[in-house]
C-alpha cells in the first residue's frame, strides 16, 4: 500500500510498456480480479503487503504456468528463455481491443473499428468518479461511465474513437436496477435510480479533478470560492432553503414567525435557553431570600405571604363562612 501511495501514476501500467517497473507490477497485482487474486492466494499463499506476485522475468503465476506447459509440450523453440517470450507475447498484446488494422495497396495501414461506428449520437454518456476504496491511490487508467441500458461495449467503444480520440483496451458493463418502492397503487421502480455503469481502461491516463475532500485547506477554500463565484451553489441552496420555510410557513393563526436575529440558528437558540435559565435562578434565588426573612420575622412560611413579599403583590383577605339563611316564608 505505501509503495501504491509513492507513486500513484503506476496504477494501471499495461504489458504494453515493458519492461514493468517493481511499483507497475504491484499495481498489477492489486489490481488483478478478485478471483483470480483468492485462486493465486490459495495456491501461493498470502502475499506481502506491497510485494509483486510476478518473477524475476516479470511473468505473472499465469503467465508462468503457461510458458512451463508450452515448454513442457515442446511447443516453443529451443533455448527460447523467459525473457524471449514475454517479450514476443508482449508484441501480440500492443494492439487495441476493439481495433484492427489492415494494409492497403501501396503498403498503407488503415485502423478500422470492429463494430458500428457512431457520428453525432443522441446518447449520453455521464463521466462520473471511479470507485475507489478508502486509503488506495486513484486509478488514471480507469474511467467510468454512467451510460443507457440500450448502449452496448462496441457503442461506447467506436463512440469514445471516432468522436472524442480516446483509446480503450477493456470495457466492463453491469446494470444497477431501482428498488421497488411503495406508492399509492401498489409497487414500482424508479427510472432515474436504473442504469448501466460502464468501466473503460484508457491507454492514456486521466486524471479526475481532485475531491473538495482530498484538497489541502488552502486549495479546497480557493476552490470553494471559484464555484460559489461562477456557479453560486451555496447562494443557490440558501434560497431553496427559504423557499421551502416560506411555503411550510402556514397562513393566517396557524402561521409562525421568526424571532430575530435568525432563530433557527443554533447561537440564537442557545442564548434564549441561557437567558430562560437566568431568569429560572434569580426567581428562585428570591424566594430563598423571601422565607429567610420570613423566619428572622418569626411567621410561618405560606406561599401567599412569601409571594407577597418577593412579588409585591397585596394578600387576599381570608375568606369568611356566611351564616345560613332561612327560607322566608310567604
Amino acid at each position: 500500500m505505501q509503495a501504491l501511495r509513492r507513486c500513484p501514476n503506476f496504477c494501471r501500467l499495461y504489458s504494453t510498456q515493458p519492461p514493468l517497473p517493481e511499483l507497475a507490477r504491484v499495481a498489477r497485482t492489486k489490481s488483478a480480479p478478485l478471483a483470480v487474486r483468492l485462486r493465486r492466494r490459495k495456491q501461493f499463499g498470502a502475499l506481502p503487503e506491497g510485494k509483486s506476485d510476478a518473477t524475476e522475468a516479470g511473468l505473472t503465476p499465469t503467465e508462468q504456468a503457461r510458458y512451463t506447459r508450452l515448454n513442457a509440450q515442446g511447443a516453443l523453440p529451443k533455448g527460447q528463455t523467459e525473457e524471449k517470450w514475454l517479450k514476443n507475447l508482449n508484441s501480440r498484446r500492443s494492439r487495441i481491443r476493439g481495433f484492427i488494422r489492415k494494409k492497403q495497396a501501396g503498403n498503407i495501414t488503415e485502423t478500422e473499428v470492429l463494430g458500428r461506428r457512431i457520428y453525432l449520437p443522441n446518447i449520453l454518456l455521464k463521466l462520473v468518479r471511479n470507485n475507489t476504496p478508502p486509503g488506495q491511490p486513484y486509478n488514471p487508467y480507469e474511467a467510468t461511465f454512467r451510460i443507457p441500458q440500450s448502449v452496448k461495449k462496441t457503442d461506447v467503444r467506436s463512440l469514445l474513437q471516432a468522436v472524442y480520440g480516446v483509446k480503450v483496451t477493456y470495457i466492463r458493463t453491469d446494470n444497477y436496477i431501482s428498488p421497488w418502492y411503495r406508492t399509492v397503487n401498489g409497487y414500482e421502480r424508479r427510472s432515474y435510480k436504473t442504469y448501466k455503469r460502464a468501466v473503460v481502461g484508457l491507454v492514456d491516463p486521466f486524471y479526475y479533478p481532485h475531491r473538495l475532500e482530498d484538497m489541502p485547506a488552502d486549495k479546497r477554500k480557493s476552490r470553494e470560492e471559484w464555484l460559489e463565484k461562477h456557479f453560486s451553489i451555496q447562494h443557490t441552496r440558501n434560497l431553496q432553503k427559504e423557499e421551502l420555510l416560506r411555503l411550510t410557513k402556514g397562513q393566517g393563526r396557524m402561521s409562525w414567525k421568526f424571532n430575530a436575529p435568525y432563530a433557527t440558528k443554533k447561537s440564537h437558540i442557545i442564548r434564549l435557553v441561557a437567558e430562560r435559565r437566568a431568569k429560572r435562578e434569580e426567581r428562585v434565588k428570591d424566594f430563598v431570600g423571601g422565607m429567610r426573612e420570613l423566619r428572622e420575622e418569626g411567621e410561618t412560611i405560606e406561599y401567599a405571604k412569601l409571594k407577597a413579599k418577593v412579588l409585591k403583590t397585596p394578600i387576599p383577605p381570608p375568606e369568611t363562612a356566611s351564616p345560613p339563611t332561612s327560607p322566608s316564608v310567604e
